[in-house]
This record gives structure tokens, sequence and C-alpha cells, in this order.
């Protein structure tokens, strides 16, 4: 299945980057308006005009699919879009009814760009979660552009994050939810400056969980790939060598090398863990519509894939 992912810039691509490690077997199109970046700045109305173009260059793609992996976006123009095109269009949501089912006594800020604070949407949230009195709002516009520009870690990110988060008190706060998908790049930071008790949370899970929902495709878990066998029949003796050799003797078999031979002889091409996410495969960059050929324009992508994995397991 084809899959579009689009956002105003390069914050979709951490969504992208989740969904491209458990849907590796699907092709993608990412779509960044990189001409008209950041959106969070922007009128509701420039807004709706930047992601309609985007959506009429998709849906002549052929896709199946698309994801607005840009808060902003989904705020301000996936109702519209669904009312007037009708393949599955999957937004952003913040991921503020985790942080209250995972601490519903405690408050939650939610951190995106003012487009998105002001909108309606993130009201109609609230409302709906009953949240009014557990959830304050935080923009942090200045964050989009210090990604943009693949400043990720520096003394002005932090100074700009401290200066902004100082008012808050967070013995009240269970959580700090990332509003808007650019924000995952500085996850570190984020760390270093909040209370170890204090939650990052991000929606990208959710978002690509409900296009799984939607599309119904099927993910793949490290459990599934290995575990599930699909099409390997397996017969196996159960030798714990481990616990019958010294410390100092190690185990060694010739797996790697027979695989190496295979690959060989049969021209095979393999897949690794960093070239499956960070090679691009099955996936094609757009920037406002223009094919990204050039190499050091793929370079930068790459780095903000590598990025995206250092910040992965920073919660």
């Amino acid at each position: 299945m084809k899959i579009a992912f689009f956002d105003s810039g390069i914050g979709g691509l951490s969504v992208l980057h989740h969904a491209m490690k458990i849907l590796p077997h699907e092709e993608f199109i990412f779509f960044a308006d990189e001409d008209n970046v950041p959106y969070g700045t922007k009128s509701p109305q420039e807004v709706l005009r930047f992601v309609d173009t985007a959506f009429e260059f998709l849906i002549a793609q052929d896709v199946s699919a698309i994801v607005v992996a840009c808060n902003t976006a989904t705020s301000v123009a996936v109702k519209k879009m669904r009312e007037k095109y009708s393949l599955p269009i999957i937004g952003m949501e913040p991921a503020l009814k985790v942080a209250l089912d995972t601490f519903p006594d405690r408050k939650v800020l939610v951190a995106a760009t003012a487009i998105t604070i002001t909108g309606e949407k993130i009201r109609r949230l609230i409302s709906r979660l009953h949240a009014e009195n557990l959830t304050e709002l935080k923009a942090l516009s200045r964050l989009v552009e210090f990604a943009e520009r693949q400043e990720f870690s520096s003394a002005a990110v932090e100074n700009y994050l401290r200066g902004e988060l100082s008012d808050c008190d967070w013995e009240k706060f269970s959580s700090l939810v990332l509003g808007c998908t650019h924000f995952n790049y500085f996850k570190d930071t984020f760390r270093k400056i909040l209370p170890a008790h204090v939650k990052i949370l991000d929606g990208n899970a959710g978002t690509v969980n409900e296009l799984i929902r939607r599309t119904k495709l099927n993910p793949v878990t490290t459990s599934s790939a290995v575990n599930d066998f699909g099409s390997c029949n397996i017969a196996a003796r159960s030798l714990d060598a481990t616990s019958r050799c010294p410390a100092h003797v190690k185990i060694l078999d010739g797996n790697a090398g027979t695989v190496n031979e295979l690959i060989r002889r049969t021209k095979l091409n393999p897949v690794t863990t960093s070239s499956a996410v960070n090679d691009f495969g099955s996936c094609k960059f757009f920037y406002s519509g223009r094919l990204v050929t050039d190499a050091a324009e793929l370079a930068a992508l790459k780095k903000f894939l590598q990025r995206l994995d250092e910040m992965e397991d920073i919660s």
C-alpha cells in the first residue's frame, strides 16, 4: 500500500520514522512543504490553502491513505480535507488522553505551536476529556525553526526552553505532551530540563496505530517478525550451552557466514536495521512537490532520521 505522510517541514519524519519500523513492507511518500514552513506562525486561511495544494499533489500520486503528520495542519485543515476526499485521512492528536489515563490526578502541559494552542480542536479535545482543570497549554513555536536548521542540541535551544518553561510548577505536573511533531527532536534537552518524575509523551504511536486500524494493515513487531515464523517450518532441539561452559569460553557459530554465502550466491540484498529506516528503501521524499534527489538533501534527511533514532527511547 502506498501511504503519504505530510507535514509543513521535517517534523512529520518522526511519525514516518515510527511507521517505517512497524510497517516495513509498505510504500511511503513523505511531503514536506518546505516552501511554506513554518505553519505555526501563519494564518488559518494560509495553512488551509497550503494543505489543499499538498493534498492535490498527493492524490495525484495515487496514494491509498494520507497521514497529516502535523498538529497545526490537523487542527486547521483535516476536517475540510475529509469532506473533500474519500480516502483515509489520519491526523495528529496530542497524547493528552494517554497522560490523563496514566496519571489521572496530575496536571499535564501540552506544548505546541501558537496556532495549535489557540485552535478550536485542542479546546474540543480538552473538553471531551473533561480536563479543563488538569491541562495547561504552552506555545513553543521557535522549536520548529531550530529543528528545520538541524540545531537540535545547543545553548540557544536550552536557554529558549528554560526561559519558556520557567513559570511551570513542575511538582503539580505528571507529563509534558509534545503537541508538535517537530518537538520530538529535542527530547534530550526536555529531559535535561524537566524533573525526573515528569514524563515526555508524543502522539506518534497513536497516529500510526490509527493508520493501521483504518487501513487494515498488519504491523510487524520484533516478536511477530522472529517468533511467528510466517512461511517457515521449524524443528529445534534445545541445548543450553551457556550453562555448561566457563565464562571465558566464547561460543561461536557459522550462521552469519552461511547466510552471507547465500546472499553472495543468490545476489540478494540484505536489509539491516539502519538501512531499513535510514536509507529510505521504499520511501520517496518531496519538498513542496519537488522530488528530493540531491545527495546533500538526502544526507540531511538521513541525519534527521538518525536523530530520531537517538531520541526514540527518551521519555
